[in-house]
Parts: C-alpha cells; structure tokens; sequence
C-alpha cells in the first residue's frame, strides 16, 4: 500500500479547493524579477540546458550543498533564507539568495518563482502554524499553474514514522509520528503532494535520515568541544538512527530529477543506522588518531558526556534504502557513517 493516502487536506482538516487546470507551455522569461525589484538578464537557452532552472525555498546546509552541485553542473540556482546576514555569507560564496519570509511571502519573490523549472522545497513546519508555505495555497495555486514549474520535491524526515520497536521500515510501512513536529511534517508532505498534483506538476517527498556532512558532524562537534543541545542529548537513547551523507542526498535527489518515477515517496538513508553512542565512539576514535593533544585537552567528563544517558535504550526503527537504490539506481558514495566521518575528517587539515 502507498504510504500517503491523500485525502485532499491541509491543517486541521481544511479541504484543498484546488481547480484542475492544465499546464500552459511556457518560454522561460529572458529577465528574472527579484524581491528587491532588480532585474537580471538571462540568456535565452535552446534544448535542455532552457530547464535547468532550480529554485530552493530554504537554502539551509542541504539547500546550500545541492545548490553548489547544480551550478557546477550549469543549472542556473536561486535560493531563499531569512536572514539578512546569512543572506550576506552566501552571496559572498556565490549563492544567489533572496530574503524570504514564508509566513509573508512577497510577490516579487512568488514571480520570481514562475521562472524556474524545478522546485525544492526545505522549509520545516513551525510548532503551532505547519508548514508556513501551505498557509498560502491560493498564491501557491496561482504561482505553480501561471509559471513553467515541472518538478518539485519536499524534504521530510524518516521521524514521521514514530517509535517502532526496532522494526524495518519501508515506504508502504504506516507512518506514526509520536511528537508534534513529526506529525506536521507528515501533514505538509501531504499538503505537497496535493497541490502539485492538482496543478498537474511532477512531486516527490523524500524522508530524509540524520542528516550530517562536512562541518556537520560528529568529527565536528568533537573538534568544537561545543555542549550538545538538549535534543541532541535525548537522541543519544535512540538505540537505532538512520543517517545519510549530504552528498548522497544530493545524488539521489539528481536522480529524483532524471528518472521517471511512480513512486511518489522515498527514504533517503545510507545502510548503517547505529547509535549516536556508537557513532560518537568511533568520531573520537578518528580525532584521536590524526591529533592526540586535541583530545588531551578534553577533559574525561567532556569526553563521556555525549555518550551518558540516564534513560534505557529503546528500540526505534530501522529505515529502509531498498526504493532508494532500486528505483532510483543510488549507488551510496557513503553506505555507512564510518565511511562517512573519515571523509570529513580527511578534508581537515587543522581543526583549529
């Protein structure tokens, strides 16, 4: 059985009144409108590169790897954040961000939109509101049918299928979430898939493990020294934790794009869940190993601290990657967290 049976709703029960409409064909716009009201020119392009055209609505640390990946590749990107100083560190690397704020989201930004071919969505819900996008359906109805979108993809979480016992689960198995932000997730991966289905536009929703990456890590946080937050320390009685490498995110999600697909929803998790315990154990390992006096430094409490729990271990879940690899053909360039930590830690030459 499919995971998601759509049953047509946003928050708190509100059926979509979406119109079917058939999809105009539509040029690409040779000038791209931004938010503050400048235009930019685009060069008119024939052939494929006219629909490498990405939009990421949230440009957060996966937001920004997969962006640098695509511009590489010639894609022309565009991204959003909130901040006026995150908007700031990005340009400088060569990110075209915008200043966005879901919860109001302006209309120069909106037609901007119209003008790319795919979008990815990475803006989590909000405790108390969900996701802030689908408050806005109407402009997002409007948005999606006036523009040239083909392709759209959510970034949801593996946590929406809750607590279960320890079992494997796959995309068909029944998703449970057991705390507020899992269960909103679930309703705005379901708001996605309604609408651009109604508007008759390619989506998918991947459900995505921890995630972790360069300068995101447990080799990082180590390094660092920095306090583990509250959330952090909770998940360390997690007895399994699927996680994934950002880079094989973004190769499945490049794929997502290439391949025609049935399947709407997809756990993008590598082949090792483990305890962060363990995880942990193993990072220190490798620090210890390339920088002795570093972890001299750290003081036996500081050392055992991300790993002491005062609750049991319970058993969670253990994701499955079989759709994954199958249906998408993902080859993992990281199939295990070790895998993964001596990569990043390679690419450190001095922690300091």
């Amino acid at each position: 059985m499919e995971i998601c049976q759509l049953s047509g709703h946003f928050f708190s029960g509100i059926p979509l009144q979406f119109n079917y409409r058939l999809r105009k064909s539509a040029r690409t716009p040779r000038f791209l409108t931004y938010a503050n009201g400048v235009s930019c020119y685009q060069t008119e392009k024939t052939g494929q590169d006219s629909q490498n055209r990405m939009f990421i609505l949230g440009m957060g640390f996966v937001g920004q790897f997969f962006a640098e990946e695509l511009r590489n590749e010639g894609w022309i990107v565009s991204g959003t954040c909130t901040s006026m100083k995150k908007r700031n560190e990005l340009q400088e690397r060569g990110l075209d961000v915008l200043l966005f704020d879901a919860n109001q989201p302006e209309m120069g930004t909106m037609n901007t939109l119209k003008s790319y071919t795919h979008l990815l969505v990475s803006v989590p819900p909000i405790m108390g509101i969900g996701d802030p996008m689908l408050q806005h359906g109407e402009l997002l109805r409007s948005t999606m049918i006036d523009g040239n979108l083909q392709w759209l993809c959510y970034l949801s979480s593996t946590s929406v299928y809750g607590d279960c016992g320890g079992a494997c689960v796959d995309e068909d198995f029944l998703a449970s979430p057991t705390n507020e932000m899992a269960k909103l997730r679930l309703v705005a991966e379901q708001g996605w898939l309604n609408l651009a289905h109604d508007v008759g536009i390619k989506a998918h929703v991947f459900r995505l493990g921890g995630i972790y990456g360069p300068g995101r890590s447990a080799v990082d946080t180590i390094i660092k020294q920095g306090p583990l937050s509250e959330s952090q320390k909770r998940r360390v009685a997690k007895q399994f934790t699927s996680r994934v490498h950002v880079a094989d995110i973004c190769q499945a999600l490049k794929a997502c794009i290439r391949i025609e697909l049935s399947r709407r929803i997809y756990n993008i998790v590598d082949d090792d869940p483990a305890s962060r315990k363990e995880v942990f154990a193993y990072a220190l390992d490798l620090v210890e190993k390339k920088w002795p006096s570093l972890v001299k430094e750290i003081t036996s409490h500081e050392r055992a601290e991300p790993f002491v729990q005062k609750t049991t271990l319970k058993g969670e879940k253990r994701v499955s990657n079989a759709h994954m690899k199958n249906e998408l053909a993902v080859q993992l360039l990281y199939p295990s967290y070790k895998s993964g930590l001596q990569s990043i830690i390679d690419q450190i030459e001095n922690p300091f």
